[in-house]
């Protein structure tokens, strides 16, 4: 009896505190019981596990359970999800791995329910169908990857410098902390999707001394602070292999509500590899989705040799009452460190401006692309150093503000620049930006009047919450310009686009000053057209821009 509580009370524990994230949605009970294992569902959709004692040696002694050892079917029609989170559950409670029946075919209908992963998991080569048509909570997480280590809230720091190096604080081990000044308002959105902003936050790893580890530095001052969470880092890493995923497309009306039945990674040190998404049922209109594979509140992850796939773009009427395209995403990345994507390709046509750009993401440090086949980088709300090699960006590009680093190298950009800095979050990139050993090949081939490098815009009369940077200092070496196909007309590339057609002399004045580029090294640039590389269409504008040739 004493045994029995035990589990039933670990269980419900472990389950309602999984770590970086939310409370999950629903207990699970777990005891045993000397008939056959069966799940039940009781009120409120509590799940109740009754495992028959002679599983729970079978269990033990293989050191893993399979979906249909609680019941899962598997052959694409029965809603498998409750049996699906019941293995994982009981697998959380005992350190089991899981793994999927070989060859089954999961269907997972609209029920809120949400399988919390803590050990490791072999999705094989199962297939999961995720029927997203009539859905009880859109916000539900099909799966969470989680943590058993818990947060907890640092309330004797009251302030933080740029590049601070240490904090005093007793800590467990490493940790991922989290800061927020709510008084503060930054990334003050211009444009069609304009808003009020963000409160100021920061996010950054320690070890278990206080350390910043300055490969991530803090990168605000905090004249005060509302919130500051510590999130224990687990040091073990955590696999999750195989799967071949399916969404069956919601058809909602198209505004923003985003759905977010996916993958949601919240805990640190996790490897994805080898996993696929595709999407069908999209129709004439749909809600955006918020990523299939979504990053949040973590560090060292890394998604490899996996296939995802674009979402169809629908329009909606944004905040300024006009029409906008709304951002749908199969990756998503949010208040996360040191995430990789390796070997990464989509389904569907990078260069197909039908679908929206995979990724986007906010508040991140240390974001790298490395051998993949993708439709965009992008990074919202800021990337603090960021790392493009070995690749080829579609439609979309790249597009990014932040601060550090920059990198992009042996790579084929397919976009209407090498990079574009948003301009709604004010084109800025404090730091350098360094393009090396790339082919550029504008709009993807079609014919371009002046195609450029770098792209934004910057009127300097809006107020972003924070002072708005062209990066210092920008090496370009060894960079191919696929610009054949061009006008009659066609002058040559530029540097940069024109960020500001109205500042054509001194009398302009900017309210909030754009700081500059100082100084743009380039080494052996060519052209298929055979046309140099230019400054730009606004000379006045980038005057004080030295430009070296090496």
């Amino acid at each position: 009896m004493k045994a029995t509580l035990f589990s039933t009370l670990f269980c419900i524990s472990s389950i309602a505190s999984w770590g970086q994230t939310k409370p999950s949605p629903e207990n699970i009970i777990i005891d045993s019981h000397k008939g056959k294992t069966e799940v039940t569902t009781g009120d409120k959709g509590l799940l109740h596990l009754r495992v028959s004692q002679k599983d729970i040696q079978r269990f033990k002694k293989a050191g893993v359970v399979q979906y249909s050892d609680f019941g899962a079917v598997g052959d694409g029609k029965a809603d498998d999800i409750d049996a699906i989170a019941a293995t994982h559950a009981y697998a959380n409670a005992n350190g089991l791995k899981v793994r999927a029946n070989k060859d089954a075919s999961y269907y997972i209908g609209g029920k809120e329910r949400t399988a919390i992963i803590r050990t490791e998991t072999d999705f094989g080569d199962a297939d999961f169908i995720i029927d997203d048509t009539e859905v009880e909570n859109r916000n539900a997480s099909v799966f969470i990857v989680g943590s058993d280590l818990k947060p907890f809230k640092l309330d004797k720091i009251t302030s933080l410098e740029k590049n601070q190096k240490k904090i005093e604080a007793a800590l467990p081990g490493p940790c991922l902390i989290t800061v927020t000044n709510a008084h503060v308002k930054q990334y003050i959105r211009f444009g069609l999707n304009q808003n009020n902003g963000s409160s100021q936050t920061d996010i950054f790893v320690v070890d278990k001394n206080g350390n910043v580890d300055m490969n991530a530095p803090i990168i605000w001052d905090f004249d005060q602070i509302t919130d500051m969470t510590a999130l224990p880092i687990d040091e073990k890493p955590m696999k999750i292999t195989g799967g071949r995923f399916t969404t069956i497309a919601n058809q909602a009306e198209s505004k923003y509500t985003y759905y977010n039945r996916n993958i949601a990674i919240r805990r640190s040190n996790v490897v994805v590899e080898g996993l696929e998404h595709r999407i069908t049922g999209e129709g004439e209109h749909g809600a955006p989705y918020g990523g299939f594979i979504n990053i949040g509140e973590c560090s060292y992850v890394t998604v490899k040799n996996t296939i995802l796939t674009g979402h169809k773009t629908y329009s909606t009427i944004g905040a300024a009452g006009k029409p906008v395209t709304m951002g749908t995403y199969d990756l998503s990345v949010n208040r996360a460190l040191n995430v990789s994507f390796v070997n990464c390709s989509q389904t569907n046509d990078i260069n197909d401006s039908k679908y929206w750009g995979i990724l986007g993401s906010n508040f991140c440090k240390n974001l790298v692309y490395d051998n993949c086949t993708l439709s965009r980088f992008d990074a919202h709300q800021g990337v603090a150093n960021a790392t493009i090699r070995n690749s080829t960006l579609g439609h979309m590009g790249i597009n990014a503000i932040g601060t550090g680093l920059l990198t992009i190298e042996n790579s084929t950009i397919r976009g209407r620049s090498i990079v574009n800095l948003r301009n709604d979050y004010g084109s800025t990139w404090q730091g350098e930006l360094v393009i090396r050993n790339c082919v550029f090949v504008p709009a993807n081939g079609k014919q371009a009047m002046s195609p450029s490098l770098i792209n934004g815009f910057y009127t300097g009369l809006h107020d972003f919450g924070y002072t708005c940077y062209m990066p210092e200092k920008i090496t370009i070496e060894n960079l191919k310009i696929d610009d054949a196909n061009h006008p009659t007309n066609y002058v040559g590339p530029a540097i940069f686009s024109n960020f500001n057609p109205q500042m054509t002399d001194a009398s302009y004045e900017e309210k909030f000053p754009y700081v500059k580029t100082k100084e743009v090294v380039l080494r052996n640039i060519t052209s298929t057209s055979g046309k140099d590389l230019r400054l730009s269409d606004n000379a006045f504008m980038f005057k004080d821009v030295k430009v070296r040739k090496n």
